[in-house]
């Protein structure tokens, strides 16, 4: 078995051949990709059909729900397929043109799905604690969010592209992303600079913004002081929805970022390629998950969904439910609170 620096990695032929692994590993490999892509063409496909589809889903929430899924696509269609074909043979079969759009795509979608997220839990910081009192979350908002992590996901995807880093093999030779192992100081300040403005600056916005919320809520709760007896149950879906945002974030995304990390501080550590293959897969496979996540725990959206699939009705929904699940509660304020609004999820 071979084992290939990819630092010394010369891509100019039309293929490279590098075996790491058995083939029935590759294949492996190829039918989780597959499936991951699969699931994440139908799912994030149906999350968008059926927010066209219902003009009560369009609100400024889920114009950022929208961009999340058509990143998520982008990153399967674009990525997450070849990473099915070059598995499929057993080896990069590409070239340098298929690896540095393979490279591309993944890390561009999912700086995008990442940023999304970030303005998700600034939108729910909003809408549900209102910190600043009158301050609103509306459509223009939404969609500046949106555009912001196109705009952001494109300025610190691109310089690669014109020699300020670059896109390399990685794992067991069949997937391409950024160039963690080249030790050259214009590429590690390039992975610096990445790692700080696309990682941990989004990553961050999102524990200040939902610790931020569950403060306000358990203050809200602690005094007691509710409508209809909505605090509670607002805060434990709240609560859910943070546990599963986050543990979902640091289990697909930690793992490889803490690898890219130790990669760029020790360029020449030595990593079994199977072991550095199991979280960048991890990482990819997040495609599926947030359409999962941040569109299905949505009771207002599973509603318009089951009346999509069976044509306007939903028989598993009272009239009484349906109403709950339109419905915008509101939290009284506390002695020392600002009035804020809960939308549950």
């Amino acid at each position: 078995m071979d084992f290939l620096d990819t630092s010394t990695l010369s891509m100019n032929a039309t293929t490279v051949r590098v075996v790491l692994m058995p083939r029935i590993g590759y294949t492996i490999i190829a039918i989780i990709m597959a499936t991951s892509c699969t699931l994440s063409v139908i799912l994030n496909t149906t999350v968008i059909a059926v927010t066209i589809k219902y003009r009560q889903l369009r609100q400024p929430i889920n114009y950022s729900l929208v961009n999340l899924a058509i990143a998520d696509l982008g990153a399967a269609l674009l990525g997450g397929s070849l990473n099915v074909e070059t598995n499929a043979v057993g080896y990069y079969n590409l070239g340098r043109v298929g690896c540095v759009t393979e490279g591309f795509a993944m890390a561009f979608f999912g700086i995008v799905a990442l940023c999304t997220i970030a303005v998700i839990a600034v939108d729910r910081a909003i809408v549900i604690a209102k910190p600043m009192g009158t301050l609103t979350f509306t459509t223009r908002k939404a969609m500046i969010g949106v555009a912001i992590s196109w705009i952001w996901s494109l300025v610190w995807n691109t310089p690669p592209l014109f020699g300020w880093g670059g896109y390399q093999m990685e794992g067991v030779m069949t997937s391409c992303a950024p160039d963690w192992y080249n030790s050259d100081p214009i590429n590690v300040s390039y992975i610096v600079c990445y790692f700080l403005f696309c990682f941990t600056i989004p990553f961050v916005t999102i524990l200040v913004s939902y610790g931020y919320l569950l403060w306000t809520l358990r203050q809200v709760a602690k005094f007691g002081v509710t409508q209809r007896g909505s605090t509670n149950k607002a805060e434990a879906q709240v609560s859910r929805m943070v546990i599963v945002m986050v543990m979902a974030f640091l289990i697909c995304w930690l793992p490889y970022a803490t690898f890219a990390l130790v990669v760029v501080g020790n360029p020449q550590i030595y990593i079994n390629p199977i072991i550095a293959t199991v979280p960048m897969y991890m990482a990819k496979s997040s495609t599926f998950y947030n359409p999962i996540i941040y569109i299905f725990m949505n009771k207002q959206f599973r509603d318009c969904l089951v009346r999509c699939l069976l044509c306007g009705r939903n028989p598993c929904a009272s009239d009484q439910a349906e109403e709950d699940d339109l419905e915008v509660s509101t939290i009284a304020p506390a002695p020392s609170s600002k009035r804020g609004k809960v939308t549950p999820m």
